[in-house]
């Protein structure tokens, strides 16, 4: 597959960044059974890289939110496609996401799981854009922070390709 632009972040730092958030969530956790909540699809990647890295007993679930369709940038409509098969009632929950953006999805669907009664919930993103970073929005584990640039790879799609590169790559239109 052709490059679609510039790497951002390798394949290796994604990975070791990945690993220390594991660590990181290993030493927040200790004696509790996390519930990884992975924001679907561009998170998948991230998420099963991110289980793995995580040496405590866990359980797994998926949410499918839009906030994009084909743009390449946020509608600022949130929809729920696929809603959680796990209740969370008493659980810690950590909402795993691919990129926090404008903040807006994030917020909507951390609303939402917080009327759920959760014992915990925190956020893991793999990016977070500047622009929401600079927004004050609250992230607990942050892999990156990135420019406000349009970026594909490691889960991260333009309209349903480049999931599939083990790099994060700026998109070049």
């Amino acid at each position: 597959m052709t490059p679609p632009g510039e790497v951002l972040l390798s394949e290796e730092q994604l990975q070791q960044r990945v690993q220390e958030l594991g660590a990181e969530i290993c030493r927040d956790y200790q004696g509790k059974e996390p519930l990884l909540v992975g924001i679907l699809k561009g998170a998948a990647v991230f998420l099963v890289d991110l289980m793995r890295a995580v040496d405590l007993p866990l359980s797994i679930d998926f949410m499918a939110v839009s906030s994009y369709g084909a743009a390449t940038e946020s509608s600022g409509v949130v929809r729920i496609l696929k809603d959680l098969e796990t209740p969370i009632q008493g659980r810690d929950v950590i909402l795993v996401e691919d990129i926090v953006d404008s903040g807006l999805t994030i917020a909507y669907v951390l609303d939402m799981l917080r009327r759920r009664g959760p014992a915990s919930l925190k956020v893991c993103a793999l990016l977070v854009k500047e622009k929401a970073a600079n927004a004050g929005l609250t992230t607990d584990y942050v892999g990156f922070t990135i420019p406000d640039k349009f970026v594909v790879g490691y889960g991260l799609d333009q309209n349903e390709r480049y999931r599939n590169l083990p790099y994060l790559g700026l998109f070049a239109s």
